[in-house]
Parts: structure tokens; C-alpha cells; sequence
């Protein structure tokens, strides 16, 4: 067994919940929401493994450059979940011959805040990109977009997360 995998087999990961807002106008609670290549339009957050001795925080700055281009520098973190958030793979999208004992993931997801220009998101900074497109959603919208199995665990995150988004100010 891999041993990053606990002795449940839930593999350690990352889930980045990044917002936007602009300043001086009440927060629109939009989050980056991007399409897996692969041509079956399925939409998701950013999110990746945790390497062995690695923290979590460190695996969030190294997936944000990794899947949108974003360095540490471009984003403030506003909160992250408390405790792990699981979910199951379907037995059919279990990789069973790389990853043996591996039934799902386990996650620490954070809500971070755009800083740097959105001009500034990139999904082709790696050899083999994750993603092809992305847009900005309302908070809610993945909760019900996302596919079925993980659907529980962004219920989870987002309504956890929803703590740290900024209070409404004046609107514009």
C-alpha cells in the first residue's frame, strides 16, 4: 500500500476554493470553478494529493501554481475546514493497479482570496494540465454541479468555509 494512504485507504488531499472580490463593493461570493481536460465537461475545484512530509498548506501552494498558475504571493488563505472531509471513488475509477488499497480521499479544503489580476490564472503552466477552462460561479453553485460522489464533501467544505468569506459592505 502506498504509503501515503491511511489505514482506511483514503489518500491525503487538498481541495482550493478561490473567491474574488472587489474592493469596496459588497463581496459576490464567486469561486473558481474549472473543467477537467478530458472532453465529459466535468467541472470541479482545483485540487491534488498530498506528497509524503508534506503539510497541507504546502500542498494547497503547490497545486494553486501547479493547476492555475497562481503563486503563494497571489492569493491571501481565509479559512480552511477543521477536520478531514471524505469522500468514496466509484469502484470503477479506482486505480487499482498504481494505487493499491485506494478507495478515496480524504480532504483539507481552504478558501482562498484573489489578489493578483485574474489575468493571472494559467492552466497550462504543466506538461499534462488538469484543466481547460474555468469561470467564475456563485458560492453555491458547485454543490449541485459537481459529480455525485463528491457532492456531500463540497456541501461540507462550502458551508464550513462560508464562516471566513467576507461580510457585505456596501454594494456598488
Amino acid at each position: 500500500m502506498d504509503s501515503n494512504i491511511d489505514k482506511h485507504g483514503f489518500r491525503p488531499n487538498v481541495g482550493i476554493v478561490l473567491t474574488q472580490f472587489r474592493s469596496g463593493c459588497a463581496p459576490e461570493n464567486k469561486v473558481l470553478w474549472a473543467r477537467r481536460v478530458g472532453g465529459f465537461d466535468a467541472w470541479q475545484f482545483p485540487q491534488g494529493g498530498i506528497h509524503a512530509n508534506e503539510s497541507p498548506e504546502d500542498a494547497v501552494f503547490r497545486e494553486l501554481y501547479e493547476e492555475i498558475g497562481l503563486s503563494a504571493d497571489a492569493v491571501r488563505v481565509l479559512g480552511k475546514t477543521e477536520d478531514w472531509l471524505r469522500y468514496r471513488l466509484p469502484k470503477h475509477m479506482r486505480r487499482s493497479n498504481s494505487t493499491p488499497g485506494f478507495v478515496g480521499q480524504k480532504q483539507k479544503w481552504f478558501l482562498l482570496e484573489l489578489l493578483a489580476p485574474e489575468e493571472s490564472i494559467s492552466l497550462d503552466l504543466s506538461d499534462k494540465p488538469e484543466f481547460d477552462d474555468w469561470q467564475w460561479v456563485s458560492y453555491y453553485y458547485p454543490i449541485g454541479q459537481v459529480v455525485d460522489f463528491k457532492e456531500d464533501v463540497y456541501r461540507r467544505a462550502l458551508v464550513e468555509l462560508a464562516q471566513y468569506l467576507p461580510a457585505a459592505s456596501t454594494p456598488c
